[in-house]
Order: C-alpha cells, then structure tokens, then sequence
C-alpha cells in the first residue's frame, strides 16, 4: 500500500490531519501534493482552519461528501457525465 493509500484510508476513518502530520505520520514529503492528487481522484477533501491546543492556526484536512454547491458546479462545467461511472 502507498504511502497516499495509507493516508486515504485514514481519512476514509474519519481522521483529520495538519500537514506536519501527514509529512510526520505518512513520510509524505509534499502534503499539498498529496491533497491535490486526492482531489484530483475525486474524493472531497476539505480544508479547515483550527487552532492547535498551542493557540497556533493551522489548516486540517479531512473527507468530506461534497455540497450540493460543489455538485451544481461540477454538472454545470462538466456536464451530467461527470457522474457516470465509468467501468474499466
């Protein structure tokens, strides 16, 4: 399993992460990246500002099921195919 797999599977359990702790927990050099593919793959990975029991504002990053906004635009850009599932 890659080091991203891990990482999905995570927040698939409901796990939120910084990115210091998806560099820390999931040896990813580049979280950002990471996210990026992961959205990329469709799945609806949020970011949200938190404080750290420091006081320290940091962005989190966890699964999420996309608005009905994010729906909209998605079909309005992309049209109904969008959501067709393709079989390989």
């Amino acid at each position: 399993m890659s080091k991203q797999e891990k990482l999905l599977e995570n927040l698939k359990a409901g796990k939120e992460f910084t990115a210091k702790q998806i560099k820390g927990s999931f040896r990813i050099a580049h979280p950002a990246s990471a996210i990026r593919n992961l959205r990329e793959q469709g799945y609806a990975v949020y970011s949200n500002t938190s404080k750290l029991h420091d006081g320290t504002v940091t962005t989190k990053y966890r699964l999420g099921q996309p608005s009905k906004r994010m729906v909209r635009i998605a079909n309005a850009i992309m049209g109904a195919s969008v959501f067709t599932a393709q079989r390989g």
